[in-house]
């Protein structure tokens, strides 16, 4: 039987659609930058911790990990929002001069902002959380292994930077209640912040509470994504 050989057009055809498919797939992917999370609304029990940026920073992993977005690199945001005085205030509600001005500057599609609600811990004697206990004894260990429960909710929104209207509401919150490390000792915070990526701190009970609440925010923001235009 004789072979038929492709024609070289046929060959051409095959390798511009190799190459073309991952660049439309690509070209698919909206460009979104995060802020830092607002957390105005707890008891500022951690001292100088911003635990907004904590949460933003896992979030914008949990994106980058699924690939349905492109993330702007985070220091170049942070070097915007310097240029535009960007405050802690404007976290969860920015004015929407402000969307706009970052997101011409950064050349960006949508803007995600958020706060976190709840974040916090109590065990049987002692609450967590709430002005309970002093900022100068945190991460010092004395919460020891007890039983505990720790409760983490966060609220994403993504604006439009031309428009200013919300495309997407992802919220997320996360609890875990056993006998365990509730905080942790000096390992998990470097002078008295903790270290959200730091797998010590996901194994205690405030880690998994922190890590079940991003998780469902990042699943509703990629879900999020076939209403995008």
């Amino acid at each position: 039987m004789r072979r038929l050989n492709p024609a070289p057009w046929m060959i051409a055809a095959l390798v511009v659609l190799t190459f073309a498919a991952p660049a439309a797939a690509q070209s698919t992917r909206p460009t979104v930058a995060l802020l830092d999370f607002d957390y105005g609304t707890l008891n500022a029990w951690w001292g100088t911790q911003d635990i907004g940026k904590g949460i933003a920073d896992l979030i914008v992993d949990g994106l980058v990990e699924d690939g349905s977005y492109r993330i702007i690199e985070r220091k170049r945001l942070d070097a915007i929002l310097t240029e535009q005085n960007f405050s802690n205030s404007d976290r969860a509600d920015p004015a929407a001069a402000k969307v706009a001005k970052i997101g011409k500057a950064l050349g960006v599609k949508y803007l995600i902002v958020g706060s976190i609600t709840k974040f916090g811990m109590e065990d049987k004697g002692m609450k967590i959380g709430g002005g309970g206990w002093g900022a100068g004894r945190f991460g010092l260990g004395e919460v020891g292994t007890k039983k505990g429960k720790a409760t983490v909710a966060v609220t994403a929104r993504m604006v439009d930077t031309s428009t200013g209207e919300i495309m997407a509401s992802a919220k997320g919150e996360g609890t875990s209640s056993r006998s365990g490390l509730l905080l942790g000792g000096a390992a998990n915070h470097v002078g008295g912040n903790i270290e959200f990526g730091a797998s010590n701190f996901r194994d205690t009970v405030l880690g998994e509470a922190t890590d079940a609440a991003v998780k469902l925010v990042v699943a509703k923001l990629i879900a999020a994504k076939t209403r995008l235009e």
